[in-house]
């Protein structure tokens, strides 16, 4: 079994906390600040949906954790590099002693500019013993 490194993750609960190597600490991260108006929205949109996808340890306890990636398929332009995404945050959840258990994906189009759909992974990974 490959053990988790020391290191800070979300602990599940969008908070960014310390795990050290075989449980989660108190010491957590304060939220990094963003800026105000459309510029600060659009980087907490990109944070949450960059988050979700983030590699982390389950919960104390817990076997499964579950990641969502949301991806964006180009309307203009070639490739939208979702496979590697995706492949990304595989190999960055396995490196952390994971198998993929489950992957399910859910699309929605886009009318705002460039469109392009939208594709939600939501994917379970299980500890491996």
């Amino acid at each position: 079994m490959a053990e988790t490194q020391a290191g800070w993750y979300d602990d599940g609960s969008g908070t960014i906390r310390w795990f050290d190597g075989q449980n989660w600490t108190e010491h957590v991260q304060p939220p990094p600040t963003t800026p105000g108006g459309l510029g600060g929205m659009i980087a907490r949109i990109e944070a949450d949906a960059t988050s979700g996808g983030r590699p982390r340890p389950a919960p104390q306890g817990a076997a499964y954790v579950v990641l969502q990636v949301v991806l964006k398929e180009k309307f203009w332009g070639t490739g939208s590099g979702n496979l590697t995404e995706l492949e990304s945050v595989i190999n960055r959840q396995a490196s952390l002693g994971y198998r993929l258990h489950t992957i399910s994906t859910a699309a929605s189009g886009s009318s705002g500019l460039g469109g392009g759909d939208r594709i939600q992974a939501t994917m379970v990974f299980e500890r491996l013993s």
